[in-house]
C-alpha cells in the first residue's frame, strides 16, 4: 500500500516543474485533456491484468505511476487556465468551487466504493474510474472550443524557461514568502492528516475512524460551498492567518482527548477553515503573477508545496513511534502529541504571516 501510494505521488512532484513550462509553451486546455485522457492509459492496464489473472504487484504499481505521470501534466494547465478565464473578481469564487470538488473524494467516494463493492468487484470501479476521464476531456474540448488559447511562440530552451519560472517567484519576495508558506503549511496539515488514523485506531474501531473521517471532511464541504457563492472580497492576508491559527487550534484540541465527540468537533472546525487558507494563498499567488508565467509559476509552487508532504510522510511516523516509545505512552498518544506540535506550529506561522511585510504588500499588489 505504501509503494502504490508513493508511485501516485511521486509524479507529481518529478513532473510538476515540467508540466508547468508545457503549460507556457502550448494550448493549456489541449494539455489538459492530454494528460487527463492518457490517464487512463494505466488504469486500462491494471484492469486488463485483473481480467487476464491475478494482477501482480509490480503491473498494479506500473499502472499507478503510469496515470499519476499523465495526471501530473495537468495541474499547472489547469491552474493556469482558471486566470485564463476568469475575472480578478472571480478567482476566490473558483477557488471555493475547486475545493468543493476536492472535498467530494472524502465524503462520497468511500460511501459509493463501500456500496459498490458489495454489488461487484474491483474491476467495476475501475471501468467507471476509466469513464470519468472521457467526460473530464469531453468538459474540457467545449472550453476550448468556447476560449481558445493560441500557441505561445517561446525563445528558450526547456532549462531556460525552468529558470524563468524560478525568477519569477525568487524576484517576488512577497510570492517568494508565500511559497514557503505554503510548503510549510502543507507539511503541518499533512501531518495532521497521516496522524488522524493511529491516533483513533489506538481506542477505537475502523467503523468509528470511518465515521469520524466523513463528519470532519464534512467541515470542506460547508466551507466550499460558502466561498464558491459568495467567495472572499478583501483582508486575504488577515483571513489567511486567521484560518492558520484556527486550524492549529482545532489540531491542539484534537490531540487533546480521547472521546469521539470533541473530537469530531475539532476535526470539522479544521476542514471548516482548510478552503479559506487555500483560498487566499491561491489568490494571492495567482494575483501577482503575469499570465503567461503562470504554468511554471505553479509547477514550481506544486512541487515546493508537495515537498511539505513529503517531510511529513518521513517524519511524522516516525515521531510518534519514537515518543510513544520514550515516554511509555503508545503510538497512539505519541500520534496525538506530535498533531499537537504541529497545532501549535501552526498558530506560530500564522503569526509571522500577519507580520510579514513581504505577504502583506502582496494585496497591495
Amino acid at each position: 500500500m505504501a509503494l502504490v501510494t508513493l508511485l501516485g505521488f511521486l509524479p507529481t512532484l518529478l513532473f510538476s516543474v515540467p508540466a508547468g513550462v508545457l503549460a507556457d509553451w502550448y494550448d493549456r486546455r489541449l494539455l489538459m485533456i492530454i494528460g487527463d485522457s492518457c490517464s487512463a492509459l494505466g488504469i486500462v492496464y491494471i484492469l486488463f491484468c485483473i481480467m487476464d489473472g491475478d494482477a501482480g504487484l509490480w503491473q498494479i504499481a506500473l499502472g499507478v505511476f503510469v496515470s499519476a505521470s499523465f495526471s501530473a501534466l495537468l495541474e499547472p494547465s489547469f491552474r493556469s487556465t482558471i486566470t485564463d478565464i476568469l475575472t480578478e473578481g472571480e478567482y476566490s469564487k473558483a477557488s471555493g468551487l475547486v475545493s468543493l470538488a476536492g472535498s467530494a473524494r472524502y465524503l462520497f467516494s468511500p460511501i459509493l466504493a463501500g456500496f459498490l463493492l458489495s454489488i461487484g468487484d474491483v474491476k467495476l470501479l475501475l471501468i467507471m474510474d476509466i469513464c470519468t476521464f472521457f467526460l473530464t476531456a469531453a468538459c474540457v474540448a467545449v472550453i476550448k472550443k468556447e476560449i481558445s488559447s493560441p500557441t505561445r511562440a517561446n525563445h528558450e530552451s526547456f532549462f531556460e524557461s525552468i529558470k524563468a519560472g524560478w525568477h519569477v517567484l525568487l524576484d517576488n519576495k512577497g510570492v517568494f514568502a508565500l511559497v514557503l508558506l505554503s510548503a510549510t503549511v502543507t507539511m503541518f496539515m499533512g501531518i495532521f492528516q497521516i496522524m488522524v488514523e493511529p491516533m483513533i485506531l489506538s481506542f477505537r474501531d475502523a467503523k468509528a475512524l470511518g465515521i469520524a473521517e466523513t463528519i470532519c471532511a464534512s467541515g470542506m464541504l460547508i466551507s466550499g460551498l460558502l466561498l464558491g457563492i459568495r467567495g472572499i472580497r478583501g483582508n486575504y492576508v488577515h483571513i489567511l492567518a486567521l484560518s492558520l491559527a484556527t486550524a492549529g487550534l482545532c489540531m491542539t484540541g484534537f490531540g487533546l482527548t480521547l472521546n469521539m465527540i470533541p473530537i469530531c468537533i475539532f476535526g470539522f472546525g479544521f476542514f471548516v477553515v482548510l478552503p479559506f487558507t487555500n483560498n487566499c494563498m491561491d489568490y494571492l499567488a495567482r494575483t501577482n503573477i503575469a499570465c503567461e508565467t503562470q504554468g511554471r509559476a505553479w509547477g514550481i509552487i506544486g512541487f515546493l508545496s508537495q515537498m511539505g508532504y513529503v517531510i511529513a510522510y518521513s517524519v511524522s511516523g516516525i515521531a510518534a513511534d519514537k515518543i510513544g516509545e520514550l515516554f511509555q505512552i503508545g503510538v497512539g498518544r505519541g500520534a496525538a502529541l506530535v498533531i499537537r506540535i504541529a497545532g501549535i506550529c501552526l498558530i506560530m506561522i500564522s503569526v509571522l504571516c500577519l507580520l510579514s511585510p513581504s505577504i502583506r504588500s502582496l494585496e497591495r499588489h
